[in-house]
């Protein structure tokens, strides 16, 4: 039996001795070319049994040439590599019928796995919409080796209807990610529908997610569309999934197994159509230790997991990221400003505890305040300084002294992130439930259940204590008294 033949296609004649020499070691055969016209050729000759194209060549594009192989030999799988290492690459690639997308630089051993797989008999997934309907807008920046693992994640997602749970710390994008899955996916016609779990008053998430019936509660005059029956057809993006109360986590845990859900106070069952995308910042699996999230709804929801990472983890987008938010401040009005390269290599040692969108408030902040055409060494240092202050006696100073210091640093993160979005309101009251909760919860823990002991070591009354894990929706650790 003959060796499966690659057709290989790169302008760059030391890729293409680097990996011909590799897939041959590898057991295949080989036919390399520096053109997509050869390439071409050789595909209409009926040759080869897995393609891999560089996407810039001098002759054509090799994005272009894909759907021409894809009309003449429609089960020939190609790999296409590029150095054009974006989200919008990444998803035109795909959309145009390519099986998978490497980033160069990329591991051999991967390509090799990646071959491997492509010459495997597995069924093709239909493309989601057309190339052309792709805009070079797309809402992610960076080409770190970091966001090429979240750009080829996202590509695969799009055109499927799979539930995705994407985690990541405050202010790195989980809803623009959330929102590309939607715009450039399947339900793309549809409606998407965002809504924080955090924001919503426990004794009205039920209400808010399913809707309600006129009477059905002191205040309800009309009837009431929910955001399931609001995102049909679309997709439903529940923020912050992980502040979920565990009454409602039971009843969206019941819509994701059964498909349907009815409206508070309601008895006619409505089907539930929309993509679930989930995003949190917590660590789910220590909040199931804890007793404050469902593990069965974390299973239904944690089909794809994708993790965006800090902006401390992929500094080297720094500089495209200020370009773009520059860019998007003159848009909005506001002076054009550049940015001098001491500036940058400064941003990029910071911290950025508020991650992308701390930069981005801090880059508004530049245009808007500062009269001087390019942002120079001396503002960055300046604005820096003003938010690594640490002024003793005003109890704002980040301190490494336990739990008040932990606090302090991330609450520190919080006002850094959320400078423009700050809540309307009961800021102070989540603050301390997020602080007491755990603090309730590792008590009991700790004492086997027994609420006697519990209340002792709090310092609180035994009826105090009930309350507030009944307010609080504690569960009751069963043994104790």
């Amino acid at each position: 039996m003959s060796a499966p033949m690659i057709l290989l296609a790169d302008d760059d004649s030391a890729i293409r001795t680097v990996v011909t020499q590799a897939l041959t070691r590898a057991g295949f055969e080989v036919k390399a070319t520096g053109t997509a016209a050869m390439l071409w050729k050789w595909v209409e000759q009926g040759l080869g049994d897995l393609v891999i194209t560089d996407v810039i060549m001098p002759d054509e594009n090799g994005l272009d040439l894909i759907p021409r192989i894809k009309r003449l030999r429609q089960d020939l799988r190609i790999v296409v590599m590029s150095a054009q290492t974006t989200l919008h690459t990444a998803v035109k690639a795909t959309e145009r019928g390519a099986f998978e997308y490497l980033p160069k630089p990329f591991d051999i051993n991967e390509l090799i796995s990646t071959v491997k797989r492509g010459l495997e008999n597995i069924s093709d997934v239909s493309p989601a919409a057309s190339a052309d309907d792709l805009e070079e807008t797309l809402p992610l920046i960076g080409r770190s080796a970091a966001m090429q693992e979240v750009y080829r994640t996202l590509a695969r997602l799009m055109p499927t209807d799979l539930t995705v749970m994407i985690n990541g710390e405050s202010g790195t994008g989980k809803e623009l990610v959330a929102r590309a899955l939607h715009d450039y996916g399947k339900r793309k016609r549809g409606p998407f529908v965002a809504v924080n779990m955090a924001a919503i008053p426990k004794e009205l998430i039920e209400s808010e997610l399913f809707g309600h019936e006129k009477g059905a509660f002191t205040g309800a005059t009309a009837r009431t569309t929910g955001r399931f029956e609001q995102a049909n057809g679309g997709t439903l993006f529940l923020d912050e999934i992980g502040d979920m109360p565990m009454e409602a986590q039971t009843r969206l845990l019941r819509v994701l197994q059964e498909g349907e859900f009815t409206t508070v106070g309601g008895h006619t069952p409505i089907n539930a159509d929309a993509r679930i995308i989930a995003a949190t910042h917590h660590d789910l699996k220590q909040l199931i230790r804890q007793g404050l999230f469902r593990e069965d709804l974390f299973f239904r929801l944690n089909v794809v997991p994708l993790r965006l990472p800090p902006l401390r983890d992929r500094t080297q987008d720094i500089p495209e990221l200020v370009r773009h938010f520059l860019a998007r401040a003159k848009n909005a009005g506001l002076p054009w400003k550049t940015i001098d390269n001491a500036a940058l290599d400064r941003l990029s040692r910071h911290s950025w505890p508020g991650n992308v969108r701390e930069l981005e408030n801090l880059v508004q902040r530049f245009a808007a305040l500062y009269a001087e055409e390019t942002i120079s060494l001396a503002i960055v240092e300046r604005e820096l300084a003003e938010r690594e202050q640490t002024p003793r006696g005003n109890g704002l100073e980040i301190q490494d002294e336990g739990l008040s210091g932990s606090v302090e640093r991330h609450l520190a993160s919080y006002f850094a992130a959320h400078q423009n979005d700050l809540p309307a309101n009961g800021l102070y009251d989540r603050v301390l439930r997020e602080v007491e909760k755990p603090l309730i919860t590792l008590t009991l823990q700790a004492t086997r259940g027994n609420q006697v002991r519990a209340a002792q070591v709090l310092g609180l009354n035994r009826n105090t204590l009930r309350k507030k894990i009944r307010d609080l929706d504690i569960p009751v650790i069963r043994g104790g008294r």
